[in-house]
């Protein structure tokens, strides 16, 4: 079985159906998970996505803010939406095919500004959800399973414009980076798209404050495509969609890509 597994942050799924509908026309795509979608999960406009063969959705949503959902040509059933943190907000779903595999989708919060948890209560509750996420995955010992989704740090120096202008700025704090390292061992997870593009500058999100956003190229990789061991060795064709950060009225991130044989 191939399928090819893409992550995106709309940024308002209702404003924005129209490109996720253009992605689904234009790139040969299985299960598409989104975040950031700020609709409840009977606003979604899944009629329109069915179109494309899109048969098969799970979700959480809340008016205005953060949800996620998974999209998906072949059948799926949820398997959990966790609250970590206990913030209220919907940020996490999770599905299992029928082959078995379970899909992660995760919208970890942004932080705010000031990477000091002791001034900041908005960076105190990412590196707290972060803290349980490792803690659960350190629990259930994952296997046969995918974590994407926008989880708001870029962490390795390749991911950001300048490594040493961003070091102090949120999403590439050396705190924010030790709490997704120990994340990622929790779960015993592969970064794919650094596994198949190992050493070029990555980036799936430019800010909208930047007049001409390509030429300044001042981007971040805070989107992720993670598997465990038993299904990395089975991943190719990884890619970042930049292009899409150019169409009109885009979101400031792009889809992640990868490609699984299993």
């Amino acid at each position: 079985m191939i399928f090819n597994l893409a992550t995106w942050n709309i940024n308002s799924i209702r404003l924005r159906v129209d490109l996720v509908c253009k992605l689904l026309k234009d790139e040969q795509i299985d299960i598409l998970c989104l975040q950031e979608c700020k609709s409840p999960v009977d606003k979604i406009p899944f009629e329109a996505f069915s179109k494309f063969g899109f048969k098969h959705m799970v979700a959480r949503g809340q008016k205005g803010y953060n949800g996620v959902a998974i999209i998906s040509k072949s059948p799926l059933k949820e398997k959990s939406a966790i609250d970590f943190a206990g913030l209220g907000h919907a940020r996490h779903i999770s599905a299992e095919l029928e082959n078995g595999i379970i899909i992660h989708n995760f919208y970890v919060p942004a932080g705010g500004d000031e990477p000091d948890r002791s001034k900041n209560e908005k960076f105190d509750q990412k590196l707290n959800y972060l803290k349980e996420m490792k803690e659960y995955f350190h629990e259930i010992t994952p296997k046969t399973s995918i974590l994407v989704g926008d989880l708001n740090i870029a962490p390795l120096p390749e991911d950001v414009w300048d490594h040493r202008k961003m070091a102090k700025v949120v999403s590439h704090t050396r705190v924010e980076i030790d709490h997704l390292d120990a994340l990622k061992r929790a779960g015993d997870w592969v970064d794919i798209t650094r596994n198949d593009l190992p050493n070029e500058k990555l980036f799936s999100w430019w800010s909208y404050r930047a007049k001409d956003w390509s030429a300044a190229d001042r981007g971040r990789r805070l989107d992720h495509i993670w598997a465990t061991a038993d299904i990395a060795s089975h991943v190719s064709g990884s890619r970042i969609l930049r292009e899409v950060r150019g169409w009109d009225r885009p979101s400031d991130h792009v889809p992640v890509f990868a490609t699984i044989d299993l």
